[in-house]
């Protein structure tokens, strides 16, 4: 899993796994990168969707933890992907 989309959140939120490092400097820059909900929050992030975190912004977050995942899988698997 590299992404948590609760469905009646309001506003809507997205968890996503982060390098802790690049946590620690979002969780400074935005309000709406808040340390992840009932996940571990050293690893993830939720991010709230209201506008105030760029779009561009959250697509590369969505696919650093895309990233993140797929490189803790074993071989085999990521070659399928």
């Amino acid at each position: 899993m590299f992404a948590l989309v609760p469905h009646e959140a309001e506003p809507p939120t997205v968890n996503l796994k982060c390098d802790p490092e690049w946590s620690e400097l979002l969780r400074k820059a935005y309000d709406a990168v808040q340390p992840g909900y009932h996940q571990n929050k050293k690893h993830w992030n939720t991010v709230v969707l209201d506008g105030s975190v760029p779009d561009d912004e959250i697509a590369e977050l969505v696919a650093h933890s895309y990233e993140l995942v797929v490189a803790s899988l074993p071989r085999r698997v990521r070659e399928g992907l």
